[in-house]
């Protein structure tokens, strides 16, 4: 008969009870497990940091890591998946901004409407000072952000008439990520915001519950939002931040030289992230258009941001005013 350590027969029941801890060694190989709730398409921006950060980390340090990847909410939606990473039984997520803000308020920020111009205007916004402090409120809430990729800008789809101006919103039934900014934002324009779940969104759309949505170009075009939606309106409204996340205590437990090469994996997959993402996007909306959907510029973006701006004060106190003095002053 075999005989067992005791610390191996452990082992195995953890490992078979599906009780591990966040990251597991086997000898001097290190687990991290990556969850993220989209898909695992080629244009999928989550999916397309997930297998960037994969690659740079493994490239850099070989087999002493296996990063595994769990695409659509494989491990977890993102709620859970962010409570999993402060309490150390998730390793990684790359989270969508409006979710991480639900424990670190400071995040709403890069939700505000309109306050990014450009990608490189929130490029460099988030690369600098603003994003820092951003980065350390989140480690005191015991998760770190390795790096800040990118959904692309959220825009507009319907299927009532084209957003040309802000008066076009009113009265039009958008569903909204459940966070005060997205609800409060189409108030503010005279929308109907309708709070509601991912899984929900597209039956309801395609059932005339609602009247449209508000999401990135790949996102529309990965969920085949073109088969329900008449009109894309490309409104740009919110810069669309993934943060790409890590649990404090899995990020503690490993050896110096790994806390590295993940920081400089995850500059590295969030360069190319953002630079794919960039590239795709004209071609998406030639692709939408291609599928019948009628897609319309926004001339005068400004008007909208006026229409938002009192809500700004709404959120100051929330968000830390400092927080958003420095934002305000680094996009002007």
């Amino acid at each position: 008969m075999n005989r067992f350590t005791r610390r191996e027969l452990a082992a195995g029941a953890v490992f078979l009870g599906g009780l591990a801890p966040a990251v597991l060694r086997a000898q001097t190989r290190t687990v991290l497990r990556l969850g993220w709730t989209s898909g695992d398409g080629a244009q999928d921006p989550y999916a397309i940091g997930a297998r960037e950060f994969k690659k740079a980390l493994e490239e850099k340090v070989g087999e002493r890591v296996d990063v595994q990847l769990f695409p659509n909410r494989a491990i977890g939606d993102e709620r859970p998946l962010v409570d999993g990473m402060r309490l150390g039984t998730v390793d990684m997520g790359i989270i969508t901004n409006a979710v991480i803000a639900q424990i670190e308020p400071a995040f709403q920020l890069n939700d505000l409407p309109f306050l990014f111009g450009s990608e490189a205007q929130a490029h460099r916004v988030l690369d600098g000072a603003v994003g820092n402090d951003l980065k350390q409120r989140l480690e005191r809430r015991g998760i770190i952000a390795l790096g800040f990729m990118e959904g692309g800008f959220r825009h507009m789809i319907n299927n009532i008439r084209p957003i040309t101006r802000p008066e076009d919103v009113r009265g039009i039934k958008f569903r909204v990520l459940q966070s005060p900014i997205f609800i409060e934002m189409y108030r503010s324009l005279g929308g109907n915001a309708v709070p509601m779940a991912w899984g929900e969104t597209f039956t309801a759309v395609q059932q005339g519950a609602i009247d449209g949505l508000e999401i990135p170009l790949g996102v529309i075009d990965q969920n085949k939002y073109y088969e329900v939606t008449k009109y894309l309106s490309l409104t740009g409204h919110i810069y669309s931040m993934n943060g790409l996340l890590i649990s404090k205590r899995s990020f503690d437990r490993l050896p110096a030289d790994l806390k590295a090469a993940v920081n400089e994996a995850a500059a590295t997959a969030v360069r190319i992230e953002r630079q794919t993402i960039g590239t795709l996007a004209a071609g998406l909306v030639r692709s939408l258009a291609g599928h019948g959907m009628q897609v319309n510029e926004v001339p005068d973006k400004a008007a909208f941001r006026r229409a938002v701006l009192p809500m700004y004060e709404n959120f100051r106190g929330q968000i830390g005013a400092e927080l958003v003095r420095e934002a305000l002053a680094a996009v002007q």
